[in-house]
């Protein structure tokens, strides 16, 4: 389906029905799937999968149907998006927050709550496979954290957004109410920005 191309169930969702939500819901899971991945705290992992979370936040958009911005299906998406991260937080809240130490002993010293900067540290560490270098995960964790912290905050959200959660520029800058050119601007100064970042770990011997 290109851009342009109006998804059979946008008509129906317009007027507010669930089942046409849950055919908008079934196309874009891949996608969120990989939002959910890429924003799961360590400690709701410990709790929750994937398919819980898609579940609860399904839940919390079919109660808020009628505050979908129906305009195209980019509008849909980025709606859901921003439901299923207001689920994320929710149940961190439910479950880490409420659960307090208990939870936090289930959990590596290592992998704490992250926000932007740690969910991109925890994403780019996890790469490391190698014994020798997982006995550097920790150090590489804070440092990463350290230096993404540095950063804009824009241009730590278009750098996730566009670079680990796979949206595309125009879903970008309406995400993050900034214009198409501003968002493919601050992209390509965010992703110099990580590369100056990685190149920095050679002492550590992480090739990124």
């Amino acid at each position: 389906m290109s851009e342009q191309e109006e998804p059979q169930w946008l008509p129906d969702l317009r007027k507010g029905s669930e089942a046409a939500l849950s055919q908008c819901f079934a196309e874009f899971r891949p996608r969120l799937e990989r939002i959910v991945s890429f924003r799961l705290s360590p400690q709701l992992s410990t709790r929750l999968d994937i398919d819980d979370v898609l579940q609860d936040a399904y839940l919390a958009a079919a109660q808020r149907i009628e505050h979908c911005d129906t305009t195209s299906a980019q509008s849909v998406f980025v709606w859901l998006r921003l439901v299923v991260q207001q689920t994320l937080i929710d149940l961190h809240r439910k479950h880490v927050q409420a659960a307090g130490r208990d939870i936090q002993r289930e959990v590596r010293a290592d992998r704490t709550d992250p926000g932007t900067s740690g969910c991109i540290a925890g994403h780019l560490v996890s790469q490391v496979s190698s014994p020798s270098m997982s006995l550097k995960r920790d150090e590489m964790n804070a440092r990463l954290m350290q230096a993404l912290e540095q950063m804009e905050s824009t241009d730590r959200e278009v750098l996730a957004l566009r670079h680990f959660e796979d949206l595309s520029n125009n879903e970008v800058a309406q995400t993050l109410d900034i214009s198409v050119k501003a968002a493919s601007i601050r992209y390509i100064r965010a992703l110099k920005k990580l590369k100056g970042i990685m190149d920095s770990f050679t002492d550590l011997g992480f090739q990124p």
